[in-house]
């Protein structure tokens, strides 16, 4: 099993694209990669705490190979759109590949590479080492789940 942190935007509709995906062995939103320690939602989205709402993500790479992850991941959000995803704006909606593995990482990088060469567009998506990660709120788990009639700017399954 392997675990990758994957942000695009909203962490709703990524956390329910990524359970529709092979392999998926579970997936939980929270926010990386900010300046302080266990923010809440409203600290993240009023106070500029530099975290991104963020899927973890713990999967089978047998049944689901990090690079096709990777680039189905950039085929549902717009790679090229600095800290926007649909209709969310926001420094906690950037996109980015967090891992403490710096394997994974290098594979990040050269996934996005191949994209900006095809596209011949520079992608924003963030490849950085995992800083840090906090779970979020419960009522955000699963939210789609839960509230079926809820935003999502991801319409596409896996």
């Amino acid at each position: 099993m392997k675990t990758i942190y994957l942000a695009g935007g909203c962490f709703w509709g990524m956390q329910r694209f990524l359970d529709g995906a092979p392999g998926v062995i579970s997936t939980e939103v929270g926010y990386a990669n900010g300046k302080t320690d266990a923010p809440t939602y409203e600290q993240v989205k009023h106070e500029h705490t530099g975290h991104a709402e963020t899927v973890k993500l713990v999967f089978d790479e047998e049944k689901l190979p990090l690079g096709t992850l990777l680039e189905r991941f950039l085929q549902v959000i717009d790679p090229y759109s600095v800290n926007k995803q649909g209709e969310d704006v926001g420094e906690q909606y950037r996109t980015g590949v967090y891992s403490e593995d710096e394997s994974d990482l290098a594979v990040a990088k050269e996934v996005i590479s191949s994209l900006e060469k095809a596209s011949g567009r520079r992608c924003e998506v963030e490849a950085l080492p995992l800083e840090n990660y906090w779970k979020a709120e419960e009522y955000h788990q699963k939210y789609l789940d839960k509230n079926p009639g809820g935003y999502c700017h991801i319409r596409v399954k896996f």
